[in-house]
């Protein structure tokens, strides 16, 4: 039984997070963490699948395809902590770079994915979004992206976001010229241009700011991946390949979390 079973703002907090989700239980799931702790945005970077492959005497691909359950285990465990939304980065710009049949099986794997997982998706509650630049990838990725897009628009509950011919520098490269757009066409004053006149531009500035960013692999680095939206987030690095990374993994990263003490530049903790 959770120590913050019987504490009123616990349940403040739980009550708030099913009123988006209501599959989530962090007093179940996670509960040695208080639920005010749980962050409402992760962000992974998910690494170290050709790495797992390789260590096993296999291709490459393989381990991207263990990987796609590790993708499931998290987005439920997601749901379960009451998370609200969870950014995958899924295809870099700079992946195009790899092997052709690499790509092409990371293409058809996306394709796989939207038409295999888009009625669980909307049956648990859960908004599909992808970030990035669509005229770079194929017609039928782009297809199956929207269709999944659309078959989830008006579900009320958290959001699966994935990254996908994304680099960070590209989007923000883009919010700039859609600002410059903007103050070419008189509708913002360039003298009032601020943060928020970028950060609304960029792929999705609805959704809150990662509060943790999880690479798994080991490597120390964000890789172009959100670095806007990171910029006070938790960084918490695990030396397990993405494909060996489940619903106790994530537990663990969250745990470590909440024991940080995040000042976001102050003296106090937030």
């Amino acid at each position: 039984m959770s120590p913050y079973a019987e504490c009123p703002r616990a349940a403040a907090v739980v009550e708030r997070m099913r009123r988006l989700n209501p599959r989530a239980n962090p007093l179940k799931h996670l509960p040695d963490v208080h639920p005010e702790r749980v962050p409402r945005h992760i962000a992974i970077i998910m690494d170290g699948n050709g790495r797992w492959a390789k260590e096993r005497g296999f291709p490459r691909i393989f381990g991207h395809r263990n990987g796609a359950g590790a993708v499931r285990d998290v987005v439920m465990q997601c749901g379960n902590l009451g998370v609200e939304a969870l950014t995958l980065y899924s295809f870099s710009l700079e992946n195009w770079k790899r092997p052709d049949d690499e790509v092409k099986a990371l293409m058809y794997m996306a394709v796989a994915y939207c038409h295999g997982e888009r009625e669980a998706l909307r049956r648990e509650g859960i908004r599909f979004r992808v970030i990035g630049r669509r005229e770079g990838l194929p017609s039928e990725v782009v297809e199956a992206i929207e269709s999944v897009e659309a078959h989830t628009a008006n579900v009320v509950g958290p959001t699966l976001c994935l990254a996908l011919n994304y680099g960070a520098r590209q989007e923000l490269a883009d919010a700039a010229r859609r600002l410059a757009r903007d103050v070419a066409a008189g509708r913002v004053d360039p003298e009032s241009v601020d943060e928020a006149a970028i950060a609304s531009r960029l792929y999705a500035p609805d959704l809150p700011e990662p509060d943790l960013l999880i690479r798994t692999g080991g490597e120390m680095r964000v890789s172009n991946f959100l670095l806007w939206q990171i910029s006070y987030a938790e960084l918490v690095v695990r030396e397990t390949y993405w494909p060996d990374f489940r619903a106790e993994q994530l537990n663990d990263a969250v745990r470590e979390f909440s024991k940080r003490s995040r000042r976001f530049g102050d003296v106090e903790a937030k």
